[in-house]
């Protein structure tokens, strides 16, 4: 008997000249790649921001992993998008930030795990975090200035 293949969670990588510092900085200046408005902190392990984009996306996360320089994790406790048949399809999911040194470059891992393909918002969600990450937060990362606007 087959085992059922998992579904795989949405993720992006990329790598960068910068060090594990600098990019776990930035991964913290949410508001310097992430459009939208963001009320709270966002870089204390057990501090809840709240992240919301016009009247289309409104989410609280709690910071449930700040390991320095190499792993951030949200907890999403709350969720609503407009756009999707389920509208809280994003609670109870994790964004995970995984940092690491490859030789004298840093890998950035980024996985929002419970985002699978079978999920409603799948093809919208992969072509914003698409952009948020592998542009905005790279060019942060890269230039000390992030694209937080889709465009």
């Amino acid at each position: 008997m087959k085992k059922a293949k998992k579904a795989k969670d949405m993720s992006f990588k990329f790598t960068v000249s910068q060090s594990p510092k600098e990019v776990f900085e930035a991964v913290n200046n949410v508001r310097g790649w992430w459009n939208g408005e963001i009320e709270g902190e966002t870089g204390r392990l057990g501090a809840k921001f709240k992240y919301t984009y016009r009247k289309m996306h409104k989410t609280t996360q709690k910071i449930t992993k700040l390991t320095p320089n190499k792993k951030v994790v949200w907890h999403v406790l709350e969720s609503y998008l407009s756009f999707a048949k389920n509208k809280e399809e994003w609670t109870g999911t994790d964004i995970v930030f995984e940092i690491k040194k490859n030789g004298d470059k840093t890998e950035l891992l980024f996985t929002h795990v419970g985002l699978v393909p079978d999920c409603d918002c799948y093809d919208a969600c992969h072509e914003g975090w698409g952009f948020l990450i592998k542009k905005s937060l790279k060019n942060l990362i890269t230039t000390g200035v992030g694209k937080p606007d889709f465009h």
